[in-house]
Parts: structure tokens; sequence; C-alpha cells
């Protein structure tokens, strides 16, 4: 009896010392991380509040404004074919927001929808923009709505992309990088072990079509998790309580808004996009039924093509771009 606890003790302790081994993922080094995933366009600002901010801004300087908001654990990355598509006749602005991609930590630990809102504000002002429209993905989803009802005068437009904060949107399945991250005991594992499979595990579980799913986005969203300080902020942003929207809070929303969805996303069901839809008073939906959590990375192309022929319609396009737009729906 003796030497078999002997030899199943060993044969744990050597399985503890594999796993250890497998999922350990120290930081990443920020300069190499700058070099591959920060050069030009980026810039690299400090803020008035003294955060650090690693953005793109891209396109004529006399254009519409279009603010890009990442989702949870991603980075301005997310947007590369949106970024790509509309800067050509649109003002593109992105960035890590605090907690993420190159910006890493937020200065002060806030990362309250106010804070997060703020961040935004600071950015555009930074940049000397005072009128644009915002658009955001899952948690950015609920950045952007959260700062169209903070600063009104400044947002001409909203853009939902399976944005969170609706109520009652329980996930149909929770990828396990967000059930790790929810988990309080898994917290301070996470700081150093982040096992590359569960960021690709993860990943297959918010697309429509996994096998779309590159080994350069698993690898980025692997090596910039991994930039000093984001996964301490996965942390401290698990423990910040979000507002949910309210039918009257998403009725003051009194600028034009776009929702899209993926109807394959098992995070955020669809369900909540129906529920934006009824409760913003200018809104369009649009649901795609092959797609999931991140319609932008998925298929960049026709979503940001649906965003160009949203944004004509609003009255939201450069005047040139409008205009002929008027000229072609006037000969059909």
């Amino acid at each position: 009896m003796r030497t078999f606890l002997k030899w199943l003790l060993i044969a744990l302790a050597v399985a503890v010392i594999g796993l250890a081994i497998w999922g350990y993922a120290p930081d990443r080094n920020p300069e190499d991380l700058r070099a591959e995933y920060g050069q030009q366009p980026s810039q690299y600002v400090k803020l008035p509040s003294g955060q650090n901010i690693h953005l793109r801004d891209e396109g004529p300087r006399d254009a519409p404004a279009i603010l890009l908001l990442h989702g949870s654990s991603s980075s301005l990355h997310t947007w590369q074919e949106w970024a790509e598509n509309l800067s050509r006749d649109y003002r593109v602005v992105r960035y890590d927001q605090p907690g993420h991609g190159l910006t890493g930590p937020h200065v002060s630990k806030d990362y309250t929808a106010k804070g997060y809102s703020d961040t935004a504000a600071a950015v555009m002002a930074y940049l000397d923009i005072d009128q644009y429209v915002i658009a955001g993905n899952s948690m950015g989803g609920w950045v952007a709505w959260n700062h169209a009802l903070a600063y009104p005068g400044n947002v001409r437009g909203l853009i939902l992309v399976d944005a969170s904060g609706a109520p009652d949107s329980k996930p149909r399945k929770l990828p396990i990088g967000f059930r790790l991250a929810n988990s309080q005991a898994m917290r301070p594992l996470m700081k150093v072990f982040t096992p590359r499979s569960i960021i690709e595990a993860s990943l297959e579980t918010s697309v429509g079509d996994p096998s779309k799913i590159t080994d350069a986005q698993v690898d980025r969203y692997w090596n910039l998790v991994r930039y000093p300080g984001n996964r301490e902020a996965i942390g401290d942003r698990g423990k910040v309580a979000r507002n949910t929207a309210g039918p009257e809070q998403m009725a003051g929303i009194k600028a034009p808004a776009l929702v899209m969805w993926g109807a394959k996303d098992t995070l955020i069901p669809v369900s909540a996009a129906k529920w934006f839809d009824t409760h913003i008073p200018s809104s369009n939906v649009i649901i795609y039924d092959d797609l999931g959590h991140i319609p932008m990375e998925e298929d960049g192309t026709r979503t940001a093509g649906d965003v160009r022929k949203w944004l004509s319609e609003n009255s939201l396009a450069p005047a040139e771009n409008k205009a002929t737009n008027d000229n072609v729906e006037s000969t059909d």
C-alpha cells in the first residue's frame, strides 16, 4: 500500500510539473511586442490623466471620423479590415483600451464604464476631433453606448457589434478563457499560466466557422494578453460590476444607431441585438446568420460594406460620397 501511494504521489507530482511547463507563459517584453504589433501607423501618446495609449489614426484629416472600440482581451487589430476599407474615405481612429494590447493597464485601475468612456473622450480631444461615429464590439460596445449617453453632443452615430450590456443576455456557451478569467480561484494563476491552446479554443468558440481562425490570430491574442499588466487587468475588470442597459437609458440615445450581430454568437445571444434595436429610437439591425461574436474579424469586407451603406443612408458619409450615392440611386 505504501509503495502504491508513493508512486501515486510521484505520478501526481510529475503531472503537476508537466502541466505547469505546458501552461507557463510569462509576460512578454514590451519592446518586442511593439516591434511586432505596434509599428506604423501606430502612435504612443500620453493623455492628461497620465494614461499611455497605443492608437492608430488613419484616413483623410478632414473626413468624418469613426472611433472603433475593441472587446475584452482583444486589441485595435480586431478592426484591421474595417480600418483598411473605411479609411479610404473616413478618418478612422482605434486604440488599445486600458488593460489591453500595447496600452497596458489603466494608470488608476479604473475599469468602470465612466473610466473607459472618459478615456475615449480624452483620446478624441487629444486628436482634436469633437464629432464622430462611435463603434464597439462586445465590451467595446458596452463602452460605446455608455459613451453615447455621457457625451451626446459628440456622438453623431452609434454602431453596436455584438455589444454587451443588454439585460437577460446570458451566454449559451462561455469560451474557456472567459470561464477562467471569471474564476476567482484561477485569476492569480492566470497571471503566469495562459496556455496558447486556451486562447485558440476561446477564439474557435467565439466565431461562426472555427476553421477560419488562423495561427497568426491566435498568436496575436496570446502575445498581447501577455503585455505586462494585462492579465492582472483581467482580474481587476472582473471585480467591476457592469451597468446594464435600461429602456429609459436607450431612449435617451438620439443619434442614429446600427446594431450588427452574428447569429452564431454563443457569448452574447442574438436576442440582445433585438433588445437594443427595440429600445434605441433610431436604429437599424443586421443579423449575420453565418457569423459569431466578432463579425468584423470574421468577414471584414461584408460588414464594413454594410457600415458604409448605413453611414450614407444616415447622412454620415463624406459629402462627395453621399452625392455620388444619391446620383446612383436616382438612376435606378
